[in-house]
């Protein structure tokens, strides 16, 4: 009995939260045929030192977007404050067509104003001429494509400066960033007392918690489309279990954790559908591995596969009218289609020797999966309309993609060192970078959606 209680507190979920970085970006390839960009140093108007330095994490974030390659202070022609004192013409001679400016100061204890705006180069050269507005000569502010304001506490600077990063990439870019996100994933390191954890972070590896330790393999971790829950499989009671992890207090009672209902054989692989409401799974209950959809509320089980072959890795459209999986009902394993409403399947990839675990983009419009050719299996991205298949990654043993919620990058596990780390490439194969641990081996990540 005793065995079994210090069993079960060893896999308790525990909330703990590191400062620092437990992943570094390492950026290997894509920044110098980026878009040049300034993040001029904000100005602080305060005493003392600022707790975050938020204009290198927006340098940062820009940078390992692959579309932003931000200039070196020390080549920076001024350092402006403010929208007037920006000189477009001596940015313009460096190609810079954005320049990103800023002030902060401190009006009560632990109150932090941030002031920036995002200066169109471009514009400011051809000038921001004067313009009669309400019988005055107003000078044009065409030229300025952000000006605000938000007041954050210290603890609350980080993040913010991912959200000032979001707004300036969604500016430049007319698209939405993903920086103000998260990523799941799994690190498994055999000295340790848990060898299993699973854990979240930002984005870029900061502000990190261990959801769960635990001395059993931890699988598959799954957000929920409102990035409040988070799905995986345990085997802490020595199975395959799915569980549902809430991952913050409601209405002041401590975050749930349930486990869906639990079928002879194998229970893994869980994917939200895009409502929330139903979860794809792969259960084996009547024999091999076959893709079921479970209505949540309810329980009720449809079956989505019966072909007598292992069918596995159900991922969602993000419409809801389509399951992708991977099947060997052909041989090797491949991308299939289950269309939700006719019930039809189809094969939806052909190139190489075998292709798997797939994702949808979120336009729809094509997947990434783990494309095996000449033994090699890389990150490979395919174009639905058109069946072209774009190799993305040549690092090795290339798994578990994962596309972050603006489509712009995908994270995916790689060999590196023979260390199994994560990495990152962007959508057109260009940008790559990884993210080696400060511990142990990184797999399974999952990028979390868009959130509040």
């Amino acid at each position: 009995m005793m065995k079994l209680v210090k069993f079960l507190v060893l896999c308790a979920l525990l909330i703990s939260t590191r400062s620092f970085a437990a992943l570094d970006i390492l950026i290997t390839q894509g920044v110098d045929s980026a878009r040049p960009v300034a993040v001029v140093p904000f100005q602080w108007q305060g005493k003392g030192n600022l707790p975050v330095d938020i204009s290198q994490i927006i340098t940062n974030d820009l940078r390992r977007s692959g579309k932003f390659n931000p200039i070196k202070v020390a080549s920076m022609p001024q350092t402006p404050s403010s929208v007037q004192d920006v000189n477009s013409e001596s940015w313009a001679s460096l190609g810079v067509e954005g320049v990103l400016i800023g002030t902060i100061s401190q009006p009560e204890p632990d109150r932090y104003l941030v002031s920036y705006s995002l200066v169109d180069v471009l514009q400011g050269q051809m000038g921001s001429d004067s313009q009669l507005q309400n019988g005055q000569l107003v000078k044009s502010s065409q030229h300025v494509l952000l000006s605000r304001n938000g007041t954050v506490t210290a603890a609350q600077m980080r993040q913010y400066a991912h959200l000032i990063s979001d707004h300036v990439y969604q500016a430049l870019t007319g698209e939405r960033g993903a920086f103000l996100t998260r990523i799941a994933y799994v690190v498994f390191n055999p000295k340790a007392t848990y060898p299993y954890q699973l854990r979240i972070s930002d984005y870029d590896g900061y502000n990190e918690r261990v959801l769960l330790r635990s001395q059993q393999p931890i699988l598959s971790p799954a957000w929920s489309p409102d990035g409040k829950q988070l799905a995986y499989v345990s085997m802490e009671n020595r199975r395959l279990d799915i569980y549902i992890q809430d991952l913050h207090a409601v209405n002041g009672q401590p975050p749930k954790r349930i486990r869906l209902p639990h079928y002879p054989g194998i229970n893994s692989a869980p994917a939200w559908s895009p409502d929330g409401r139903k979860m794809a799974l792969v259960l084996s209950k009547d024999g091999q591995p076959e893709v079921y959809i479970e209505d949540l509320a309810s329980g009720k089980l449809k079956r989505v596969t019966n072909s007598r072959r292992i069918d596995t890795e159900p991922t969602w459209s993000h419409d809801g009218q389509y399951v992708y999986f991977s099947s060997e009902r052909g041989g090797n394993p491949q991308i299939y289609r289950y269309a939700v409403d006719s019930q039809k399947i189809t094969r939806v990839s052909w190139d190489g020797d075998m292709n798997l675990g797939a994702e949808v983009a979120p336009d729809d419009q094509s997947i990434v999966m783990v494309n095996r050719t000449n033994g090699e299996y890389r990150i490979a991205r395919q174009d639905l309309k058109t069946g072209y298949l774009q190799v993305l990654t040549q690092t090795s043993l290339d798994e578990s993609p994962s596309i972050a919620p603006n489509g712009s990058m995908i994270i995916y596990s790689t060999i590196e060192h023979g260390k199994q780390v994560l990495a990152l490439v962007s959508t057109d194969g260009r940008f790559k970078a990884t993210l080696p641990a400060r511990d142990g081996d990184v797999k399974a990540p999952a990028w979390s959606p868009f959130l509040n």
